[in-house]
């Protein structure tokens, strides 16, 4: 009986901050992004570093390839066969 009583007293002190689960809160909470978050978006279209980007991770790689295989057509064929 003492603990339920003791219970309903630290219940009741609880600080104005907390609310209920089922609430839903009214106002929107604003934070800067940290270094890990993804900013917000605020460009109108493609830029100098979508570009740049693009040509690192696509055409980088093809004309990488391409030159690959023609050196070891290149080196096959020095061989002899």
């Amino acid at each position: 009986m003492t603990s339920t009583a003791r219970f309903q007293a630290i219940a009741g002190e609880l600080p104005a901050r907390l609310r209920p689960a089922g609430i839903h809160a009214q106002t929107m909470v604003s934070q800067a992004a940290g270094p890990f978050d993804i900013p917000a978006d605020t460009s109108n279209g493609p830029s100098m570093r979508d570009a740049l980007m693009t040509g690192l991770l696509v055409i980088y790689p093809t004309v990488a390839t391409v030159v690959a295989i023609v050196a070891g057509l290149f080196l096959a064929s020095a061989n002899g066969t």
